[in-house]
């Protein structure tokens, strides 16, 4: 095995509206999201396929500094042996549990230098999202929040120890489920988001308190306005980030640059203004485009012209970011084929190279650090 590379100076905090290190330089997450283990088989995909190491080095080698890590709770509460068939190419983690090839890829992400952040993706284990797949709020009857702010706190003592687990994004997407639309405050313990963050932050920041709390806002992550009043307020300083996302499908009929970048400031820019009280780092923790042609990247109309329009705003205020997907190949779950090509990813399918040149490459140049505190 090649020597490790070394980890960025650890812990991470944050400053007004940048992420710094421990000597306090910039670290801006150019990161990249890696599916599977919240889904049906329980483990990241691609392990049947390339040997986690070599998928690892890939990341790094491509220019991401991080990946973000989905995981579910009926992943962490269940925890199975899972099937050989979905590690086939890591022969070392056959009879391992689902933790434990959690571990192992955690890992080797570390021997990588990546730093990692756990994202509670989903309650049951399932490909997401939807208005009906039951999981947008933080919780479901199968797992109540009892449940999560439990998981979250076992996930976190499990990588109390592994310094390259950097942040806990603390549920994805949260919307509509089972005639319950979730909103950002108002007290009612079924539906206010904003205090269940703060709940779930503290309890993750009562295990350790060095590790970023990351906060999607709501409507898919694409609303983050409900902070411009009612910012979150943790009981560890210098820990909050805001996550959103947005993909082209949230912009219909999106005709200029400016139409997108005036949503945007609206929806959640405005968070990186310095001095205010709702001032804070915002992670893009999802965006995204096909690979299968070159009118998915740039193009003068359609989902390349949103893609380059949120490249665009990404680079004008130097911001955060984690791209969907990593997967060369899907997971298995609900409308999903396990190993079919993942048309969003920037891996080909044999989990060795990108997928796209064009892509890969409209993604490198946005990860370079432009501004500084």
């Amino acid at each position: 095995m090649d020597e490790p590379v070394p980890l960025p100076a650890l812990p991470l905090r944050t400053s007004g509206r940048w992420i710094l290190d421990a000597n306090g330089q910039r670290f801006k997450l150019a990161s990249v999201s890696w599916y599977g283990a919240e889904e049906m088989d329980y483990v990241p995909a691609g392990l049947e396929r390339a040997h986690r190491s070599a998928i690892a080095k890939q990341v790094r080698t491509m220019g991401f500094n991080s990946v973000r890590l989905p995981w579910s709770n009926e992943m962490f509460e269940l925890n199975p042996v899972v099937s050989d068939g979905v590690i086939a190419a890591n022969p070392d983690l056959e009879g391992r549990r689902a933790l434990e090839v959690f571990d192992a890829v955690i890992e080797a992400l570390a021997h990588e230098g990546l730093v990692v952040i756990l994202d509670n993706h989903v309650s049951d284990a399932d490909w997401c999202c939807s208005d009906t797949d039951g999981n947008g709020l933080w919780y479901t009857n199968g797992y109540p929040e009892a449940s999560w702010l439990a998981d979250w706190r076992g996930m976190v003592t499990r990588y109390r120890n592994q310094p390259a687990v950097v942040a806990a994004e603390l549920r994805n997407e949260p919307r509509p489920a089972n005639g319950v639309t979730p909103v950002w405050g108002g007290g009612d313990p079924a539906t206010d988001w904003h205090a269940a963050a703060e709940r779930g932050g503290n309890a993750v920041l009562g295990v350790d308190p060095d590790l970023l709390i990351v906060v999607q806002g709501l409507n898919y992550g694409a609303d983050l306005s409900g902070p411009y009043t009612l910012p979150i307020q943790l009981a560890v300083e210098n820990r909050l980030v805001y996550a959103a996302h947005d993909y082209a499908w949230f912009h219909n009929g999106l005709a200029s640059y400016q139409d997108l970048k005036a949503t945007l400031g609206d929806a959640w820019g405005y968070l990186l203004v310095q001095n205010q009280p709702y001032t804070a780092p915002v992670w893009v923790s999802e965006f995204g485009t096909c690979h299968t042609s070159a009118t998915c990247v740039t193009d003068t109309t359609g989902q390349g012209f949103w893609f380059s329009s949120i490249r665009q705003y990404l680079i004008e205020a130097d911001i955060d970011w984690a791209y969907w997907a990593l997967n060369g190949t899907q997971a298995r779950g609900t409308g999903r084929t396990f190993g079919a090509e993942e048309t969003y990813g920037v891996l080909d399918t044999s989990w060795s190279a990108p997928a796209s040149a064009a892509l890969h490459g409209a993604l490198e140049a946005i990860i370079p650090v432009t501004q500084e505190p």
